[in-house]
């Protein structure tokens, strides 16, 4: 099975605003097939496209903010992104009036769900990301379970992995959080979590990378394992390039 492995550019954040063009050829060669933006470094989406296209990589999705979606905002965002070629616009975080009580959770699930009808026809879809809130309970439930199981079936899961565990998941958790939303996790953010080792990069931790993407493939329909490093034992480029080699010496990818 060929699984799909695309780069976060928030891993390389200051690299590409250095020098995206340069950046993204590296993550090219290191062979990653796509990339996931967190920011659009003052380009166009054409001139984005074009980049990409250029070194023969792919959108694996957006993070953009909440107000992004919103009002006559959606309309622009839409626009750009059919330019750019993504489907994927992923909220990766959400303000603290949306997750104070269980009530604020399941009014942003309704948010949720009436976007994901608005951008259908679009052939696009919206998510949610995880940090390290969603996995900390309250009153006595996840948020994540929360918001997950009032959003509906076209609202992507998009699993932060290590945010997850530094939530307070375990392992275990990571797989039953894949069993009990079957199709929800078309992106997976493949991000490493060590007890011992803040720095470790994928392959150097505490979870079970066989396990999860394994589950990934039969659970949960997913069509990007997207890569996100965001602490450094070396230079961010080098860490990025040592996580898909990882990946690769588990013969994952």
């Amino acid at each position: 099975m060929m699984r799909r492995v695309a780069l976060q550019l928030y891993s390389v954040r200051e690299d590409c605003a250095k020098d995206l063009e340069g950046t993204l050829k590296a993550v090219a060669q290191m062979g990653y097939m796509g990339v996931e933006f967190a920011g659009y470094y003052e380009r166009s989406a054409a001139e984005l496209r074009k980049m990409l296209d250029d070194f023969g990589l792919q959108v694996a999705g957006t993070h953009i903010p909440l107000e992004t979606l919103l009002g006559d905002e959606l309309k622009r965002t839409i626009e750009f992104n059919h330019e750019l070629g993504n489907k994927y616009l992923i909220v990766p975080a959400v303000g603290e009036e949306w997750r104070r009580t269980k009530e604020d959770w399941r009014r942003l699930a309704e948010l949720f769900n009436e976007l994901s009808e608005r951008v259908k026809p679009e052939g696009m879809f919206v998510g949610y990301h995880n940090h390290m809130v969603e996995f900390q309970p309250v009153d006595g439930e996840l948020p994540w379970d929360i918001f997950f199981s009032a959003a509906n079936e076209d609202v992507v899961m998009q699993l932060d992995t290590g945010n997850a565990m530094r939530g307070g998941a375990s392992p275990d958790d990571l797989l039953e959080v894949l069993r009990r939303y079957p199709g929800r996790a078309k992106s997976i953010h493949v991000k490493e979590f060590s007890s011992t080792n803040p720095n470790a990069i994928v392959g150097e931790g505490d979870i079970d990378w066989r396990k999860v993407f394994e589950l990934c493939d039969t659970f949960g329909g997913t069509e990007w394992f997207i890569v996100e490093q965001e602490s450094y034992a070396y230079t961010p480029i080098e860490c990025v390039r040592r996580c898909l080699e990882n990946l690769k010496a588990m013969g994952l990818v």
